[in-house]
């Protein structure tokens, strides 16, 4: 059985990819810091898969080192999906104005948790079949959006981690994929003006995310509207790593 660990599970995007997984068979272990939702979480997820809630905080590396333990006990680990991540300031603000303090947690949270996980994990990793890395991007990442700047920092940081694992590990599959704009808390905190009920769900997203795993796509940037567009009817193979950006205006996490 594949075995997934899968940060941030508690609501959002990481529930939603957690559910994908769960309805394939796949064994998760699943984080976020809070316990209570992170236990209805992983109760909704399809019966039969075997799931461990582990609550606590990527930035940890006593929690970092439980997830992996978890994920050893379950079998291995097949799947690392790094989806937990912090704004540094809610709601955004000019660089002019952020203050230092959170844009030092938004580092621990989206780069350095992230990368003490692929750490702690890589042993498992490389002695899975077909060991992989998700990295949740943003196209915040790659365009300069105002009051975007310290939070598309912290992912323009976790892209180049990902490519340099990427050659640098090169059985493993690497992915950095931007999900583009949703109907999320995250979104809803970083810009609470914005009307996004045309925004799509998680849940409407996580399957075109979740092709990167039932292919065995290439290590390489993918945007899920790339990846959508993909599996629609009439489109033929062929989408690989950074076809385009994604980028536009409300095009952000």
């Amino acid at each position: 059985m594949s075995v997934a660990i899968v940060t941030g599970a508690s609501r959002g995007l990481g529930r939603a990819v957690a559910g994908e997984l769960a309805a394939r068979g796949w064994d998760l272990v699943l984080s976020a810091r809070g316990a209570a939702a992170l236990e209805e979480a992983a109760a909704c997820l399809a019966p039969g898969a075997r799931v461990v809630p582990v609550a606590g905080d990527v930035s940890s590396a006593a929690h970092r080192a439980a997830l992996v333990a978890a994920a050893r006990e379950l079998g291995g680990l097949d799947l690392l999906v790094n989806n937990a991540g912090v704004l540094g300031a809610e709601p955004l603000v000019p660089l002019a104005e952020h203050a230092l303090d959170g844009l030092r947690e938004a580092f621990e949270v989206n780069v350095v948790g992230p990368l003490g996980l692929v750490q702690e994990g890589l042993p498992l990793l490389r002695a899975a079949r077909a060991g992989a890395v998700l990295n949740i991007s943003s196209d915040a990442a790659v365009v300069a959006y105002p009051t975007w700047g310290a939070y598309g920092a912290t992912k323009a940081a976790g892209d180049l981690v990902s490519a340099v694992l990427a050659v640098e590990e090169p059985e493993l599959r690497v992915w950095w994929a931007d999900p583009g704009s949703m109907r999320t808390r995250m979104m809803a905190a970083a810009e609470p003006g914005e009307d996004l009920a045309g925004l799509p769900t998680p849940e409407e997203v996580a399957p075109a995310l979740v092709r990167l795993v039932d292919r065995a796509l290439p290590s390489g940037r993918y945007t899920a509207g790339e990846l959508a567009a993909e599996a629609a009817p009439g489109v033929g193979p062929g989408v690989g790593p950074e076809a385009g950006t994604g980028a536009g205006p409300g095009a952000r996490r």
